[in-house]
């Protein structure tokens, strides 16, 4: 990767057709391999709810939560492009909050930008937050935050009038000033068209290969889970066996004695242990 990501870069990237790579990121260790790696894009993801705290949803994650984990997915990085995932009512309660809370990102967490949910309902918050000088990311399709809405994780914009909402609802972000906006389980012809639609990059989840970008959650192109993951997902690794392979390992060297080894060990004159005795 040639210098910081920005947000400017993404679109030039979109209009020589060059395909953008996002994952979701929690913690330093990650991040440092990530961006050393040559992703453009970590996303500091509400998801963490689900992945990094056990939650079954992502409603529960706070604030603070997400101030946390972005601070040290900021400190890892150095080239990619670092987006805070805005949580559950962090930005529906009042313009000014929201503002205030997508700052926050910024000013406590050394983000470069912020995420947050929803169509033409949320323009107006991004137009604000924009004007504070915070780069805004749209999301649109399945939006995680409104699940008990939606009628659970299902597929959107599977018939022609909910295809249209989605699309009507892509190009007022634009308008709005979003820099680009994730679609979720979206079908592929329609994320073809929302793609060719918009001047700003579409990064799919998904939602087929003709989006601008793709995203997916580290834990599940890594295999860190023993369960199954979503069909949008490709698992490149295996890591869960490894891990578990390398605990069975550890646990029978302790048990049996084999380790620490001697040189796993630090020695002391025998003279100067004796006086001890």
């Amino acid at each position: 990767m040639s210098g910081k990501i920005s947000t400017v870069k993404l679109k030039e990237m979109k209009h020589r057709k060059e395909k953008i790579t996002v994952l979701t990121c929690y913690d330093y260790s990650m991040a440092k391999i990530l961006d050393s790696a040559g992703i453009e894009v970590l996303l500091v993801g509400d998801s963490l709810g689900n992945v990094m705290l056990g939650y079954d949803s992502t409603i529960p994650v706070t604030m603070d939560d997400m101030i946390t984990y972005t601070k040290a997915v900021s400190r890892g990085t150095k080239n990619a492009l670092v987006v805070g995932d805005m949580p559950f009512l962090s930005y529906h309660i009042s313009t000014a909050e929201s503002v205030k809370n997508a700052g926050r990102f910024l000013q406590e967490a050394g983000a470069n930008a912020v995420k947050l949910e929803g169509g033409r309902e949320v323009t107006s918050t991004i137009q604000a937050i924009n004007a504070a000088g915070i780069p805004v990311m749209g999301h649109l399709g399945l939006t995680p935050q409104s699940v008990n809405k939606l009628g659970g994780f299902k597929v959107q914009g599977k018939d022609e009038a909910a295809a249209r909402l989605i699309l009507n609802d892509a190009l007022a972000l634009q308008d709005a000033g979003v820099f680009a906006v994730v679609l979720e389980c979206v079908p592929a012809p329609l994320a073809k068209l929302i793609s060719e639609r918009l001047e700003i990059p579409t990064i799919g989840i998904g939602a087929g290969v003709n989006c601008d970008g793709q995203v997916l959650v580290i834990h599940d192109i890594l295999g860190l889970y023993s369960d199954l993951a979503p069909k949008f997902a490709k698992r490149y690794a295996s890591l869960h066996e490894a891990i578990e392979e390398a605990l069975a390992g550890y646990k029978a060297d302790v048990k049996s004695g084999a380790f620490p080894a001697p040189e796993h060990s630090f020695g002391l004159d025998e003279k100067e242990i004796s006086k001890l005795y």
